[in-house]
């Protein structure tokens, strides 16, 4: 099945548009949310369509599939800036650092120290989210929602990282508000303003709880499987 380079720029325009209507409506159009499309498991060649439409943010799920397509990306679109929004093993930190440009899953002390060490190394300081199990659910990565304020004050003032807000998916089969609100107390607590929380089917819902930056991937490029043409 293919989706068209059409159809496409419709999803982006109508998700954009979306958001905008999101912010005028829940009193936040002076907040700067931040779509962040998430390209994983689709090609360089179907990526490269979604940015000569103008996006620049996006998000991938695993380093070594990263790999595969957005060193060229990054080096044909200089201001493209990449997310990593998926579980971030030790041994894959050093690559991480050197490819993407925002951490979103940080969600463990051994992982805080190696990002510490390597990005001393690298001589970067980058933007990273704390990841919370707000759901408590025990096959997702994530902080406890009960340590997450104290974990990012120990990431920022112990190792020193650049701790800039807090990331979570919710339970998929329950009301995602509550967790949505959860989220943003445990930001205003742990002293951090954003929050990447929302994806393709509840961004609206999280950009009245507060969201900054919202995770779509199926709403732009379609469901999984199909082929942009």
């Amino acid at each position: 099945m293919s989706i068209s380079e059409e159809k496409i720029k419709q999803h982006l325009n109508d998700i954009k548009e979306k958001i905008k209507k999101a912010q005028n409506r829940f009193g936040a159009k002076d907040k700067n949310v931040e779509l962040v499309a998430v390209s994983k498991t689709h090609n360089e060649d179907e990526v490269e369509v979604v940015i000569k439409l103008g996006q620049r943010i996006f998000g991938e799920n695993r380093v070594q599939e990263a790999y595969s397509k957005w060193p060229s990306l990054k080096e044909k679109y200089s201001d493209v800036k990449l997310h990593l929004i998926g579980p971030l093993q030790t041994n894959k930190v050093k690559d991480a650092i050197a490819l993407f440009d925002v951490i979103e899953t940080l969600d463990r002390e051994k992982l805080a120290k190696k990002l510490q060490s390597e990005m001393k190394i690298a001589n970067k300081s980058l933007p990273v989210f704390i990841q919370v199990n707000i759901g408590n659910e025990p096959q997702k990565a994530g902080v406890d929602p009960q340590q997450a304020v104290q974990f990012a004050k120990k990431c920022k003032n112990e190792y020193g990282l650049n701790i800039v807000g807090l990331m979570a998916i919710p339970p998929l089969d329950l009301p995602a508000g509550p967790f949505f609100a959860q989220l943003r107390q445990l930001a205003n607590e742990a002293g951090v303003e954003n929050l990447s929380m929302g994806m393709s089917k509840d961004f609206e819902e999280a950009i009245y709880m507060g969201a900054t930056h919202v995770r779509v991937g199926t709403a732009i490029f379609g469901s999984r499987g199909q082929i942009i043409k």
